[in-house]
């Protein structure tokens, strides 16, 4: 539940509001109390003057009163907004220190949930509860004391009210607690839908997908709307199940409170006095359970941000060492991790780094390489094993400083919605105008960002729609460098680029590389061939390293992978790519076909270029072509027989769309580019030409 340290700063404005109430509920409740005088003395009694200073201190008590629930209102009104500001940003400051893996197990919309619906939930409950809890609460205690007063036999009746007006409808309560829960749960669900369909805007629209995105946002509406239903349904039995035990107590109460001023035991006065607090209290007290409804989905929401606020993070910011300004050696010490616990994507992996140079990190799609660069700037910690600073243990360092060691760019370039100067400048807030324009210009994007419409104070725009994806990763290269950091990873930075953006990239890392540490993490082996070493990862496990001309000349990993990424020709400018002869023969189609009509083959090839999230194949239409991937990567799905989906990357080098050339017959697998892809395609109708000219040769 929300913490008691979230509203104690504010517990000073709540002495004067409790003050007020109190002066406000005494009032009410002797208001009626002085009918009894107002009527026994004042009118039959004939005493003028009591009943001339009873009417004026009531009507002086109703200015006082009113003067007072205006301060209390206002000075409420400022205890809510400061502690819901609090508990907003408590939740906020928190959600800073969890690890990585709590924001890839809870999906983003039921995270928001917690900031929009359960906040306002919680704001409208706040906003109520005075006039629906405290004050009748208070004016209940107040009666009752009262009716004592005037009565004690009536008086133990009168608490009858409590199991009439509480029993049953507690029943429904409990009940409304827990459907309440999983609307809100469900609202965090449409919330997540409408997110996830904002960012894949171009999934929707390339593949045709609205109608689906509809359909699916139209039935979790209908599964929220049928609990609000029953919600709504438990709530009025909740409030009309209290008021009937209510009215059923009032009348006999009359009744006894009559007989009793027949045999002279009760005044009129009394009877009337008696009546006007008993029905003030039962109001009092039937509307404050009338309140259960809100109370239960408000005790969901202060639950479900509890349970936020309760989640400690995974990585410990307990470090107390001192962390160097520079390092000599990182060091990977049988590390073992996975991310989930039934499945490991590291395995004892032992290895080293020393500084200064270019180190690239290379392996298939799924080998390792990310998750090794996760570990390092410790967004999750291993599960076995250690990695140290010249053979001190990362986690002995405070996060924040053990950090400032490290410049990242990651695949995709996230900018926030500021200028580009403020993008740069997130990377050390306190740099100067002068240093964010030596980062960019060491990034070689300064005279890029000086062409823009407002240069440097060109706004990003969200995620960095405003710039190009050369552009975006360029600044991100930028922010990483305003650092000064002792260690630059490029984690798949220039996977997601068109190929001359990423020429550029990969010659300004070049230019980057002396005096610093750069781990470049890639499976493009282009990029890397004079890294001062290469640690080859396969299936999370260090299988190879060494040198590029070392590895490409022994068996193993990183030479088939080498092989596979040679033997084609790129002009990015005319939008031309062509295939070697000696490559083509590798593709298994052309396994044996003599080189005469490889060369044939080679001038049929025609050249495709894809955008990210593009579907190039899809189940269920005629394969047309074969595909050969020349930069970037895809990801194939398919259906396995026994019903579940097979998920695997495809990447430079890898062909799909084989059956296409053998046989006219449906996709059965759906093929999306996971970045800008150039292919190399070859139809059926070439295929077969190619065909009959084997034939003829043979």
């Amino acid at each position: 539940m929300l913490r008691l340290a979230h509203v104690r700063p504010n517990l000073p404005l709540l002495a004067p509001v409790l003050l007020c109430l109190v002066i406000e509920s005494l009032y009410y409740a002797g208001l009626p109390f002085s009918f009894q005088y107002v009527i026994d003395v004042g009118l039959l009694g004939n005493d003028r003057r009591t009943l001339v200073l009873l009417v004026s201190g009531l009507a002086a008590g109703a200015v006082l009163v009113a003067l007072l629930g205006f301060l209390r209102d206002y000075l409420y009104a400022r205890l809510t907004a400061r502690v819901l500001n609090d508990v907003r940003a408590a939740m906020f400051d928190h959600l800073q220190t969890l690890s990585l893996g709590f924001f890839t197990a809870n999906r983003a919309g039921d995270i928001l949930a917690r900031f929009s619906t359960d906040i306002s939930t919680i704001e409208k409950a706040a906003a109520t509860v005075v006039s629906w809890v405290v004050m009748p609460g208070m004016d209940v205690l107040f009666s009752t004391v009262l009716l004592f007063t005037l009565n004690w036999k009536l008086a133990l009746i009168s608490l009858l009210v409590w199991p009439l007006t509480i029993a049953v409808p507690g029943v429904f309560a409990r009940r409304l607690v827990e459907e309440s829960s999983q609307r809100n749960v469900q609202e965090g669900a449409i919330l997540s839908l409408l997110n996830e369909n904002l960012t894949a805007q171009v999934v929707v629209k390339t593949f045709g997908l609205a109608e689906f995105s509809r359909s699916a946002f139209r039935a979790r509406l209908h599964d929220v709307g049928s609990r609000v239903v029953r919600i709504g349904w438990l709530s009025g039995l909740v409030e009309r199940s209290a008021y009937v035990g209510v009215m059923m107590l009032q009348v006999a109460l009359l009744g006894l409170c009559a007989w009793m001023v027949q045999r002279g035991e009760l005044t009129i006065g009394g009877l009337t006095s008696f009546q006007a607090i008993f029905l003030s209290m039962s109001y009092s007290l039937a509307n404050a359970v009338q309140y259960f409804p809100t109370l239960a989905q408000t005790t969901a929401s202060v639950r479900r941000i509890g349970q936020l606020l309760a989640h400690d993070p995974v990585v410990h910011d307990s470090g107390t060492q001192t962390v160097p300004t520079g390092f000599g050696e990182i060091a990977f010490n049988d590390v073992s991790f996975g991310y989930k616990h039934t499945r490991r994507n590291l395995h004892g992996l032992t290895a080293s780094i020393r500084h200064g140079g270019l180190v690239g990190v290379v392996g298939a799609s799924g080998s390792g390489k990310s998750t090794l660069m996760a570990l390092l700037l410790r967004l999750y910690d291993p599960d076995e094993g250690s990695i140290t600073i010249d053979g001190a243990d990362i986690r002995l360092f405070p996060l924040a400083g053990f950090h400032a060691l490290f410049g990242y760019v990651p695949q995709e370039s996230t900018l926030f919605d500021l200028s580009a100067r403020e993008n740069i400048r997130l990377g050390n807030p306190a740099a100067t105008d002068a240093d964010v324009e030596a980062a960019a210009r060491a990034a070689e994007v300064h005279d890029a960002i000086l062409q823009l419409p407002q240069g440097y104070d060109t706004p990003a725009g969200e995620r960095g729609s405003q710039l190009s994806g050369g552009q975006r990763q360029r600044i991100a290269l930028a922010r990483a460098l305003i650092r000064n950091p002792a260690i630059v990873i490029l984690d798949e930075a220039t996977s997601s680029l068109d190929p001359i953006a990423e020429a550029g990239i990969r010659a300004t890392i070049e230019r980057l590389r002396h005096g610093r540490t750069i781990l470049s993490v890639t499976h493009q082996l282009n990029g890397i061939v004079n890294a001062n070493r290469i640690l080859v990862l396969k299936d999370g496990r260090l299988c190879q390293e060494g040198t590029h001309t070392d590895l490409a000349n022994r068996p193993g990993p990183y030479r088939d992978l080498w092989t596979k990424q040679q033997g084609f020709s790129l002009d990015a400018t005319a939008h031309h790519a062509e295939i070697s002869i000696d490559r083509l023969r590798l593709v298994p189609v052309f396994y044996g076909v003599p080189d005469s009509v490889l060369a044939e083959a080679v001038r049929l090839f025609q050249t495709e270029e894809y955008p990210a999230n593009h579907f190039v194949v899809r189940e269920g239409e005629l394969g047309a072509c074969l595909y050969i991937i020349v930069r970037g990567s895809v990801e194939v799905t398919s259906a396995h027989t026994h019903g579940r989906e097979l998920r695997f990357v495809l990447q430079e080098g890898d062909c799909f769309g084989e059956r296409a050339l053998l046989a006219a017959m449906p996709e059965t697998e759906n093929v999306r580019t996971l970045s800008p892809c150039v292919f190399l395609t070859l139809t059926r109708a070439g295929f077969d030409y190619l065909t009959g000219q084997k034939m003829a040769l043979g």
